[in-house]
């Protein structure tokens, strides 16, 4: 079982920055891939974001091309990601989620096994 905690959501004006992190409790992301996906009021959730972390390989999803970037720390076992540019419809719920061994082919899709408790992030214009 792998216990994921995000932190780092918070209220935002249009054009700011958040970074947020994600780390795994009680063991390390060797061999998995971190992603964050979001889930905005009334909308299914959607990728956007994620990091091979053997490697350090990224993919984004378009609208996070450019203004969210995500990294890893290997010696302390975290996951960030760093959001500028924020506008309004960036506003949901992020979740960090991970899984061992996914695909290059897989990694946009969103039926990740872990998933944290999810972090608000709210973006006012």
């Amino acid at each position: 079982q792998v216990q994921l905690v995000e932190s780092g959501g918070g209220l935002v004006q249009a054009g700011g920055s958040l970074r947020l992190s994600c780390t795994a409790s009680g063991r390390t992301f060797r061999d998995y891939v971190v992603a964050w996906i979001r889930q905005a009021p009334g909308k299914e959730r959607e990728f956007v974001s994620a990091i091979r972390w053997n490697g350090g390989s990224t993919f984004y999803e378009d609208s996070a091309k450019g203004r969210f970037t995500i990294s890893r720390d290997i010696n302390k076992n975290m996951v960030y990601l760093q959001m500028n540019s924020l506008k309004p419809e960036d506003t949901a719920i992020y979740y960090c989620a991970a899984d061992r061994g996914r695909i290059v082919s897989a990694i946009r899709n969103i039926d990740y096994t872990y998933w944290g408790q999810g972090t608000q992030v709210t973006v006012s214009s």
